[in-house]
């Protein structure tokens, strides 16, 4: 079986790079991002702001396991922009981050080599102005009992130190619990020998 992935590295703020060579200018832009739909809203956002450049070349990776990712070139001869973008992510061990390259043509061809570098070098720029950040995976569980297990429930809470993130008493008793994926089977196996409890996996995140 394999080993699941506990934590990843990822970018904590928004941050920029740049690199200018023969004329032409290259602004990087490096985003914290967990979802395509909040990747499509930077997309759209950099190009109404810099609609006047010449290209809007990007990369990403989305994931724990780093298994959604693209690169586009924009225009760009073929792997001339968008890999050495998603190269640097790569370089740098990341996951759930994007950069987007835009480019101001200065009316010298760079070539596919010069290219590389320049796309290559502003993405570094990018990552290398903002702090990267190590993130612990948590299993999300709801666990629903009745009043007669009330004590007992809260007593794990308490004793096991978890976290608990909604909770409801009303009709029926329910906890949603955030758990450390590296103690998730331990602790739900304490509830699992109470009387009433129905465990219930919500998301991992």
């Amino acid at each position: 079986m394999e080993d699941r992935v506990i934590e990843y590295n990822t970018i904590k703020d928004p941050s920029t790079g740049q690199f200018k060579d023969k004329g032409s200018k290259f602004i990087a832009f490096a985003f914290h991002v967990e979802t395509e739909d909040e990747i499509k809203q930077y997309q759209e956002k950099i190009r109404i702001e810099y609609h006047d450049a010449r290209h809007h070349c990007y990369a990403y990776i989305l994931g724990p396991e780093k298994k959604i990712y693209r690169a586009n070139d924009d225009g760009e001869p073929s792997s001339s922009a968008g890999k050495p973008i998603l190269g640097q992510i790569r370089s740098y061990e990341l996951t759930n981050t994007l950069i987007i390259v835009i480019r101001y043509f200065g009316g010298v061809l760079l070539g596919v080599g010069g290219l590389i570098n320049a796309y290559k070098t502003a993405a570094s720029e990018a990552l290398k102005n903002t702090k990267i950040v190590k993130k612990t995976l948590h299993d999300i569980y709801e666990i629903k009992f009745e009043y007669s297990d009330m004590n007992d429930v809260m007593r794990l809470i308490k004793e096991d130190k978890i976290n608990m993130i909604d909770q409801n008493f009303e009709l029926s008793c329910s906890v949603t619990l955030k758990l450390n994926i590296n103690n998730t089977d331990n602790i739900l196996n304490k509830f699992k020998i109470l009387n009433t409890t129905k465990i219930k996996f919500l998301e991992t995140r």
